[in-house]
């Protein structure tokens, strides 16, 4: 069991931006390195499965423990995970009841202390989860900035800021890490949501007091062609019903936000749609509240 001293200068760095040698340093002051889970779900991803195992695999972090937990595909995904068998902790293939389910299928097998999601469309940077254990300290949940790719090259990063999740999903899912006893707490994923199912967790942790830490910097790449592009209004409405049932005091300005977010997502498609999406990325890299970095 650490000292007070060394639970001290844990605590301490987890104060600082990450770094490898910020790392190694805090591995000094601990007796052990703690357990990581990583959960990966699949459903048909044999196009882009094996770059996320890798990105898993390959990370400078250790000890990890991968767990992948797929849908029953019926495309070449259970040939690509064979491939890997040696490597992945646990491995699941049956049918569920949609993404909730499967995320807390991973969950109720993880046994790391602190927890990543990362899907099968996207992956991670190579030092993501050093940096997450680094930072995370006095910490319940850290998070940090994700690079979205379309056509094979990066178009921009989002920054994270979970000081506007009242309002919507300002954190980077791909790119959040949380303790093992936060879900012991406050439950797993909602099977009720389709979309939205990842904010309506990441809210119940802020409304119930977790702390969250920000890591400024790319820890995750997501690809756009993983993203539906027809279930945008579906999230929205989602995105409602959770606040307000976690902040019925604030009903009447919730449902003033939706109109807000829905207008503004529908002036985006148009705006590109004429060749003006230039105007958006100008709005977006300088004004918004929530930034987009352009590449």
């Amino acid at each position: 069991m650490a000292s007070d001293n060394s639970q001290k200068d844990w605590a301490n760095i987890g104060k600082f931006a990450p770094s490898r040698f910020v790392t190694l340093k805090v591995f000094r002051f601990m007796d052990h390195a703690p357990l990581v889970s990583i959960i990966t779900i699949v459903y048909n991803g044999e196009k882009h499965i094996e770059h996320t195992i890798q990105s898993v695999l390959g990370q400078s972090y250790h000890p990890i423990e991968y767990i992948v937990i797929d849908g029953g595909s019926t495309d070449n995904t259970a040939g690509i995970l064979e491939k890997y068998k040696d490597s992945i902790a646990v491995r699941i293939s049956e049918k569920d009841q949609g993404i909730s389910d499967a995320f807390n299928k991973g969950l109720k097998r993880a046994t790391g202390e602190i927890i990543g999601i990362i899907n099968s469309d996207d992956w991670y940077e190579k030092d993501a989860v050093e940096k997450a254990v680094a930072y995370i300290g006095n910490y319940d949940i850290v998070y940090g900035d994700l690079r979205l790719w379309k056509d094979g090259k990066p178009e921009f990063e989002q920054k994270g800021d979970d000081t506007h999740l009242e309002n919507e999903m300002s954190v980077n899912h791909p790119t959040v890490f949380v303790r093992k006893n936060c879900y012991d707490r406050v439950g797993n994923f909602d099977k009720r949501y389709k979309c939205a199912m990842d904010y309506d967790l990441i809210l119940r942790l802020r409304v119930n007091n977790y702390r969250f830490g920000y890591i400024p910097q790319v820890l995750a790449n997501m690809r756009w062609e993983g993203i539906s592009d027809t279930r945008w209004l579906l999230g929205c409405q989602e995105t409602l019903l959770i606040k307000n049932h976690y902040l019925p005091d604030k009903k009447w300005s919730n449902q003033l936000y939706f109109y807000k977010h829905v207008l503004a997502i529908a002036a985006t498609k148009f705006m590109q749609k004429i060749k003006l999406g230039f105007l958006v990325r100008i709005y977006r890299s300088r004004w918004a509240r929530l930034k987009k970095v352009y590449e």
